[in-house]
Order: C-alpha cells, then structure tokens, then sequence
C-alpha cells in the first residue's frame, strides 16, 4: 500500500494519529518476492478505523480495538452462553435420564452408591436448613433459684399433681408461646404442669432444663410420664415481656421439627446404605476367592 492510498484512507483532518504495524512472512516464496502482513491501527478522534490484511482480503474495522472492546466482547459472549428454557429441560432430562441408568443398573454397588451420594446431598442440604433456626442466646443475668426444704416441696408437689392447670408440649418442642402459656398460669396459681408428648426418653431432662433457663421457675418433680411440676417462685413477680425473644415462633419451630424428622430419618437410611454396601463388598471378595480357590 503506497503512502498516497494512507493519505486517503486516514483523511486529512487526523492529526500524526498512532500506528501500530507488525510486520511477517507468510508462505513460501514461490514467486522470489516477500508477502507482508500488516495490521495497522488509525486513531482519529474518538473513532479507531483498523486494516486487517492477514488474510487475502483487506478488512477494515471501526471502533475500539483496545482492552475495552475486549471486556464488552466477553460480556456479549456471556450474554449468549445463557441457556433457554428448551435447553433446560432437555439438561434436566438428560439428568433425570442418567439417575435412571443407575437406577436400573444390574450392578447393586452401583445402584447402592447412587443412592448413598443422594442420601448424603439430602443430609447435607438438611443441615444447612436447620442451622438457619438456631436462636443466639442473649447474655442473661444471672439466676439464683430460691431453696425450699422438703416439706415445702413436698407441698408443692401434692398441690401441683391435684390442680388440673397444665401446658402442653408437642411435637414443635420448647418455643415462646410455651413460656408465655407458663407465665399465664402463674398470674394465678403458684405451679403448673408441663406435659411433654410425644417425647422420647430422656428428652423431659432436656425440657426441664430449658424452660427452667427461659422461665426462671423451679422444677418440683418430674413424672414417669413425662409431666414436669413448676414452681414459679416466693417473689414472683410477671415480666413485662413473657414470650423470651430468643425462641422461636410456634410456625418456625413446625418447620424446625419436620427438617428434625427428615434428618433424623435420612441419617438412619445412610447408615443402612453403608451396612448394605459392606456386606455386598464381603460378599464379592468371598465369592472371587472361592473362584481363586476352585481354579
């Protein structure tokens, strides 16, 4: 390209603009003369026109060719590499198509291992759900329980087993509307009961305990049928506020006992996956030794 063809390329308002040339060989030399490849940026303005002559044809370009264009070009390519609805259901078909080769696999490790990595995916998933419900205990003052000697809980406990006031708590465990429910019953008498069902053994211990912290009562006596006697105190006097702020709502603590339930389920039927995949292992080994064996 001669300088008068530059000239009229670049016009003549641009001022000495940038150019940038790389200069190469290209092909053999058949005809005893050089191939030159150039590409050549022209800045005129705010407007870059490029010459591409990589090729056997001359291209011209315009516009940005720096880092710029590069980011917007990336961003475009991004842009189009969202999937459609149509190639998200054929992904998820293709999916569900794979769970059910392995379902149907004739090899039992293999459908045991499948279902053993989806039990773990579930467990994991549960956990994270139920992390999401655990309340930060507020730093509370301290509780000093009053000292009653036997025959005042002696008292007590005939007095709370022939009133018929009780709270109950079910399936949803301790929240806040237990604790107010509590505090209700001791604007009028001096104990009440707390019937826990279903519970299961050992957990009236744990609910003794943790209404005592969220309630400051005494606990008189605990039942063999899981029904504790509460004792509100000499100097009781009702908080202003009686349902404790860091316990959970009565539809919180429904979802908490059903993520509870599934955990708890979930993790019983790993441990069976793990027994049976063992067991098929032993008996593998055993059977590929007999074979050694009778060889």
């Amino acid at each position: 390209m001669t300088s008068g063809s530059r000239d009229l390329l670049h016009g003549s308002t641009c001022s000495s603009p940038p150019i940038a040339c790389s200069l190469g060989e290209s092909g053999p030399e058949t005809t005893g003369q050089r191939q030159w490849r150039f590409r050549q940026l022209v800045r005129c303005g705010s407007t870059s026109v490029t010459l591409n002559t990589d090729s056997e044809f001359a291209r011209f370009a315009v516009g940005d060719s720096g880092p710029k264009q590069k980011v917007g070009q990336r961003q475009a390519s991004l842009a189009k590499k969202k999937m459609s609805r149509k190639a998200k259901v054929n992904q998820l078909k293709w999916y569900r198509l794979k769970a059910k080769k392995k379902m149907k696999s004739p090899n039992p490790e293999v459908r045991i291992r499948y279902k053993l990595e989806k039990a773990k995916r579930k467990e994991e998933w549960l956990i994270e759900k139920l992390r999401k419900y655990e309340t930060p205990r507020t730093p509370e003052p301290v509780h000093d329980p009053e000292i009653l000697t036997e025959e005042e809980k002696f008292y007590l406990k005939r007095t709370g087993e022939k009133k018929k006031n009780y709270v109950p708590v079910g399936r949803r465990g301790v929240f806040g509307g237990v604790v107010l429910n509590m505090h209700l019953h001791w604007k009028n008498h001096e104990t009440v009961k707390v019937v826990c069902k279903p519970c299961r053994p050992g957990q009236v211990y744990e609910y003794a305990d943790e209404l005592t912290r969220l309630s400051k009562g005494t606990v008189i006596d605990i039942k063999p049928n899981n029904t504790i006697i509460f004792y509100r105190g000499k100097n009781y006097v009702q908080p202003k506020i009686m349902s404790p702020p860091d316990t959970l709502s009565k539809q919180k603590a429904l979802e908490k006992y059903r993520y509870e339930q599934s955990l708890e389920h979930t993790s019983q039927f790993i441990e069976k996956l793990e027994t049976e995949l063992e067991d098929y292992q032993k008996h593998v080994a055993l059977f590929k030794k007999h074979g050694a064996t009778s060889d």
